[in-house]
């Protein structure tokens, strides 16, 4: 079975999707001012290959430990409303891509693999 990864449309999909995301992310008030201050074209280069990784594009991420990574947002507040925002403007942005609802629902699948590491419990 082809990865994940290759059914959503390998690099440029996943290209794609990472910058229409961070479009509407940055557009989102309830989660665009953790942000605020952030490289965003290096954000976008580090989230495209986090993605390729988890989606099974890549055998490996160096990009380090999502924990702590995400423990100096956990502290301004980051919290289980603020990744359900996130996963939602990540479904709405591959729906406005044509990605299909199933795909959608595998990648939330994966997305939520990550939630208790990011929020740091």
């Amino acid at each position: 079975m082809s990865s994940l990864f290759d059914r959503l449309g390998g690099a440029a999909a996943v290209d794609a999707a990472v910058d229409r995301f961070y479009d509407r992310v940055l557009a989102d008030d309830r989660i665009r001012h953790f942000f605020d201050g952030v490289d965003m074209p290096r954000q976008r280069q580090h989230q495209k290959a986090f993605l390729t990784y988890a989606f099974g594009g890549a055998g490996q991420y160096g990009g380090g430990a999502l924990r702590e990574s995400h423990a100096p947002l956990v502290a301004r507040g980051l919290n289980d409303e603020h990744f359900d925002a996130v996963v939602e403007d990540l479904g709405l942005t591959l729906k406005e891509l044509g990605v299909p609802d199933d795909l959608i629902g595998e990648v939330t699948l994966v997305t939520e693999t990550v939630r208790e590491d990011l929020l740091g419990r």
